[in-house]
C-alpha cells in the first residue's frame, strides 16, 4: 500500500470516527462538517481509484 492510499484510508477512518462522536453529541454543526468532510474524502478516494470499504 502507497502513502496516499494508506493516508487517505487513515483520514477516512478518523472522519467516521469524529461524524460518530457529534451524533452521539447531537452536534448537528459538527455532523455536517465531519459528512462533507467525509463525503469530500471519499470522492477523493475513488478519483484515485482507491476502494473504500
Amino acid at each position: 500500500m502507497d502513502a496516499f492510499t494508506a493516508d487517505i484510508l487513515q483520514r477516512i477512518e478518523n472522519t467516521q470516527s469524529d461524524l460518530h462522536r457529534a451524533r452521539e453529541a447531537g452536534d448537528l454543526f459538527t455532523m455536517d462538517v465531519e459528512q462533507a468532510e467525509l463525503d469530500d474524502l471519499r470522492r477523493l478516494a475513488e478519483e484515485h481509484g482507491v476502494q473504500v470499504c
